[in-house]
């Protein structure tokens, strides 16, 4: 080793001290990841708890953690007592969810192509106005949407629910996807072009599977977006295209609130949204930090 090199080098003890400051703030970052995890889970954790209740233990204050557990609360969601039946407004959340994912998908792709790696003139203007359409409340379009849907003779349709899912869906779904897409070395498509590849050819073959995760996370905030919508699910639908969150707001009656039965209500209305989250959570993680370091 040179004198020069041995000059630049720290000192052994100065480069352990910094070794060993290095796992100690790894090690405290990751304590405090796992404590703000639990925070999180915690809240779902008690509610699973008190579905496994009866309603006696669960309206005990403070709830009794040691109570006995039982199933009541998931037969009433199923209908033991009532004879309802929560599989039609799981299904037409299932559809309304998937099909307009579906249609932002094959909308917001092309256009986030078309804004990225073949950029229009004037892009920032037609990304302010994707993002101008999400400062409306909702509530604000909810009376022009049901007396549009009255007389084009939609009220109670699930097709109307996958029409609103969709473009509520599809500004903030083009939005991230020209963040992904803007990762996708052009070199890749310069060359596929030369070989004569078209534009279909480009993102079916090249641009999914390059940009695969943040599809996939793309495709999980709609999926999510449209299952967890309420307002518009509880005003435009009735019997027929019910949804789930709809059939879930029907367990808090004048009655009373039936906290174990709500409680069981709520963990099977969400499983669908967790499943997928489980299922995805690598791609969500890989697609959402997308773009993080440049």
């Amino acid at each position: 080793m040179s004198a020069a090199t041995t000059a630049l080098s720290p000192p052994k003890p100065l480069r352990g001290r910094r070794v060993g400051a290095k796992r100690r703030s790894g090690s405290i970052l990751g304590l405090v990841a796992w404590i703000c995890g639990l925070v999180f889970f915690l809240p779902f954790a008690w509610m699973l708890l008190t579905s496994l209740h009866s309603e006696s233990d669960a309206a005990t204050n403070p709830p009794s953690v040691s109570a006995g557990l039982t199933l009541q609360g998931y037969r009433e969601f199923f209908g033991a007592s009532t004879g309802v039946s929560p599989w039609p407004p799981l299904i037409n959340s299932l559809t309304a969810s998937l099909v307009s994912t579906l249609l932002v998908l094959l909308l917001a792709i092309p256009a986030a192509y078309a804004l990225s790696i073949k950029p229009v003139r004037k892009w920032t203007d037609v990304m302010f106005f994707f993002l101008s359409t999400k400062m409306l409340p909702a509530v604000a379009g909810l009376l022009p949407v049901y007396l549009i849907a009255k007389n084009a003779g939609m009220l109670d349709n699930i097709s109307l629910l996958v029409i609103l899912y969709t473009s509520m869906n599809l500004p903030i779904a083009v939005w991230m996807m020209r963040s992904f897409l803007a990762e996708v070395p052009t070199e890749i498509l310069e060359a596929a072009s030369i070989d004569g590849a078209g534009l279909l050819t480009i993102l079916s073959r090249i641009v999914a599977p390059v940009a695969a995760p943040g599809i996939a996370a793309t495709a999980l905030i709609s999926f999510i977006f449209s299952w967890n919508e309420l307002l518009f699910a509880r005003v435009l639908t009735g019997v027929v295209a019910g949804t789930a969150p709809v059939f879930l707001t029907g367990f808090v009656t004048s009655q009373g609130l039936f906290l174990a039965k709500v409680c069981a209500a709520a963990i099977c209305v969400s499983l669908p949204v967790l499943i997928a989250g489980f299922a995805a959570q690598d791609k969500l993680v890989q697609g959402l930090s997308l773009g993080a370091v440049k």
